[in-house]
Parts: C-alpha cells; structure tokens; sequence
C-alpha cells in the first residue's frame, strides 16, 4: 500500500436505530442506543470491525445524565480496548462533524487506522421516566430547557431568553428585515424547506416523522400546530422526543483495502472548517447573519475547490428555520432543491448534539448509491457552533490530512463591532430583533426585545402580554417591527418595558 493510502480517510460503515416501544418507558437508554448504533456500523463494513477500532469518540448526551462519560460503558460493551477515547465536553450540534475532522486528521498523521464515532438520545424514554415518577403530564417534561436553565439565572433569563428557542427567532425576525422581505415571504420560504423535508424523511426509513406536510400547514399555527416563539410553530422546530442513535466507522483508505471492503462502499473525506460566535448572543455583531457560518461554508467550498453546481446533496443544519435559510445564502443553495438527505430535526429527528450523525450516515448511504459529492453543514449551541465538511463518493485527489480546520481568526475579523450592552436603559430605543414566547395553550405570555439605544449600545426589554396593542403589532405581519423606534421605561417587577413611541 503507499504512504497515500495509509494517510486518507474514507467512512466503511454506518449505522442508525430508532427505538420506539409501544410503552415509552421501557426504550433503551441513550449509552444502549450508541452501543446499537454501532454494531449497525460494524455490519454494513463487513463486520469485524469493532474490537480493533483505536480511537472511539462520543457525542455528549443529556437524557441519562447519571450515564456520562459513556466511552468506558461503550468501549466494554462493543469489546474495543481504543488508545484514545473521549466524549465531547457538551452536546453540540456541530460535534459529530467536528468528531469526523478529527478522526481524519488522526488517520492523516498516521496516529490511527480505524476511528468509531457515535452518540445517541433518549429523551423520548426519559421524558416518560421522569413524568411518571414526579406523577406529572409528559408535556411538563422538557430536558433542553431543562438544562438550558441550569445555570444561575441572569440578565437574558430575565427577559425570558433561556433556551434555544428562544433566542433563534432573533436570527430569523432580523435576517427577514436584513433579506427585504416581508412576512408573507419569509414565512413561504420556510414552508417550501420545511414541507420538502418531510418527503425526505417520508422516503427516509431512518426517520422518526414520515407524514409528509404541506407548506401551508407548516407555517399556519393551529392545535396540532401551536405557536412556539414568534415565528416559529411546533412544525418548525426540532424534535427531540426521540430514542434515536447513530454511528460510522473512519479508517484509511489502505486498512479499508487490507479488509476487501470493495470501492464502490467507501465514501472519502474531503477537507472541513470550523468557526463560532460568541458564547453569550448578546455580545454579538448582529443577528442579520452569522459571520462563523459564513466562514465555515464558504471556506469549505473553496479549500475543496467545488463549486454549488458540484454538490449532489447537502445538509444544512436545521435545528430552526433561520439556520438553513441563512447557510442557503452563503452556498447559493435554491429553495426548491431539498436542504436534507434526512429529513431535517423536525422530521428526521433531534437527537440534540447526534443529529449530525444521522445526518454522516445518510449521506454515506445516498453517495453509495447515487456517486457525486455531498455538503454537511454543522451548527450548535445558540447559532454559537459551525462546522462544515465535504464527503464524495469518488476519490479527491488534492486532499491530503491532517488539515487545520480552524478558521476563527478570519470569522472574527469579518465580524462587526460588538455594541456595548447597558442593562437598565430607559428612554427612546430601535427594535434590534425581538420575538413574542408563547404558552402551551397557544396565548402569549411575554415579548423579548433587542433593543438598541441612540447611542448604539445594546439593552432587553419586554413587552407584557397585558399589552395586545404591541404584541399583535409584533405578531400580525402587516408591518416590519425591526427598525421600529418606541420607548423603554423601568416595569414594577425591575425589568425593563418596551412600548411603541
């Protein structure tokens, strides 16, 4: 074998399981669903694999908390003695891609000749568990927001902006005014994406939801559709009542020779980039866009010198609307050409930071069988993590590992400047974003507002729900809200009151 062959990674295997007992209680726990997730892989590579692997790689997971770390719980139980093992430090979105790079760039050293990554979420299992044993309806069982709020409440808890739901709509309220359209528009465009990946996932047997849905029904809130955070519906939304799990195998193209794997199975890596915002939203250049999600797709074109006309496929993270619609931009991808060989979170699944490697398998599977290349666009956190890399099912010459994903100087330097945050603002203020949080029943229990103030800086506020004048003037569409001037004055309870001037 050359030094060539030795070096270049390509995926062997893959493998997924959805667990869904008739009686949620009694699925299988998040570390099971991994172990499952890869002997999947093992098989589809021929077998064999398993208690050879030197590196085993694990995506954080937060519906069996008491279970992490999981490596030595899954490396005993897939009989595997990995040189290296690790599980990410939180559950990130962009984990299995990042998971991915690294195993290459591993393999492209020399350090190893065969990596396992996997990860798995029980949440639907754990929901159940919990609810019955705090004799409490499932709906009051939330394990994002859950560990979102976590952490000592501060300042955006306050205004109601804990959990990602709530921040995302910021990105989707500000990105519609900074595209020019109106609300009609943005809301058609999510429906195309969104009802497009319901039919992949109709045609997806790894799937969680395979109903397909129109665009119409997707963006019109109703009872089986209640509103979420302005703008976002439930069928907007990822869905992390899953028992999902997902797994795939990376080697060197030489140990995939060495093992008969025949060439049409293999699937090569191509090179990736990484970059990300700011941790707190609030110490952000904007919300109109995402200069990290830029860098990382952008980045990842050029370093493997593709063109959008190259790409056959692509996954374009899509955990809210205002993710795929801004990645779409950056790689010019047309609404009416599916952004998921999934299905997308909502359809597919949310298996919160493995969804990604659902998304790995997919892909492995669709090149198999169709050739060409395909984009895998990574984000997590609060639009906080990117990470994009290339899979082509024929070889890519130019590429050689290790590579140095990491691109955040540049992303921080086409960022804007950080507006300074002032936190007990009162008087004339510009809506910066906003959204409108809404109640299980469907009525609202508060607006959130990013303001700006007229010297630039940064402050929050809220709109009460007492104030119907405002939140439907925030909510009914006829008029642009971003932009808008009005007043912030101090509220009884401390926070700061937002009305229109």
């Amino acid at each position: 074998m050359t030094d060539k062959a030795e070096k270049t990674p390509v995926i062997v295997g893959v493998g997924q399981i959805n667990d869904r007992p008739d009686d949620p209680q009694s699925g299988l726990n998040s570390v099971d669903l991994m172990i499952a997730a890869l002997h999947h892989a093992d098989e589809d590579a021929g077998g064999g694999w398993l208690a050879n692997i030197e590196s085993l790689a694990i995506v954080d997971q937060i519906s069996f908390r008491e279970l992490n770390p999981a490596t030595d719980a899954v490396a005993d139980a897939i009989r595997a003695s990995p040189d290296i093992s690790y599980q990410t430090s939180m559950p990130s979105g962009d984990s299995p891609i990042l998971l991915l790079n690294e195993a290459a760039n591993r393999i492209g050293t020399g350090e190893i000749s065969i990596a396992a990554i996997a990860g798995g979420e029980a949440l639907r299992t754990a929901a159940h568990r919990a609810a019955a044993a705090a004799r409490t309806d499932i709906s009051a069982q939330n394990a994002v927001r859950a560990t979102s709020s976590r952490k000592t409440p501060g300042y955006r808890q306050t205004y109601g902006l804990s959990a990602p739901v709530d921040i995302y709509p910021l990105y989707e309220n500000a990105g519609r005014a900074a595209f020019n359209q109106t609300f009609d528009e943005a809301q058609r465009e999510t429906g195309e994406i969104w009802s497009r990946f319901s039919r992949v996932a109709a045609d997806n047997p790894h799937a969680w939801l395979k109903n397909p849905v129109s665009a119409a029904d997707i963006i019109e809130p109703s009872a089986s559709n209640r509103p979420i955070a302005y703008p976002y519906t439930k069928l907007m939304v990822a869905n992390s009542s899953v028992n999902q799990g997902a797994a795939f195998i990376v080697c060197s193209l030489a140990e995939a020779r060495r093992r008969g794997v025949a060439d049409e199975r293999l699937v090569h890596v191509g090179y990736g980039a990484a970059a990300h915002e700011a941790d707190d939203f609030l110490e952000r250049g904007a919300y109109s866009g995402s200069p990290s999600m830029e860098v990382s797709l952008r980045r990842t074109m050029e370093l493997n010198k593709l063109e959008t006309s190259d790409l056959a496929h692509v996954e374009l993270y899509s955990c809210f609307p205002c993710v795929p619609k801004m990645a779409r931009r950056v790689i010019d991808w047309p609404v009416d050409k599916p952004a998921s060989v999934v299905g997308g979170l909502t359809f597919g699944g949310g298996p919160i930071g493995n969804y990604m490697s659902h998304a790995v398998a997919k892909m492995v599977e669709t090149l198999r069988g169709t050739g060409g290349k395909g984009l895998l666009f990574a984000n997590g956190g609060y639009a906080t993590h990117n990470h994009t890399i290339i899979l082509s099912a024929e070889p890519l010459d130019h590429v050689r590992f290790p590579q140095d994903f990491d691109f955040q100087a540049e992303a921080d330097e086409a960022r804007g400047p950080v507006p300074e945050l002032h936190k007990t603002f009162t008087g004339p203020a510009t809506i910066e974003s906003y959204t409108v949080i809404y109640a299980r029943d469907g009525s609202a229990v508060h607006g959130a507002i990013v303001a700006r103030t007229p010297s630039g800086a940064r402050t929050l506020a809220k709109v009460p729900a007492s104030d119907t004048a405002t939140i439907g003037f925030l909510t009914d569409g006829r008029s642009e809200p971003v932009g808008c001037k009005g007043m912030i004055a101090a509220g009884d309870d401390g926070t700061m009151i937002w009305s229109r001037s």
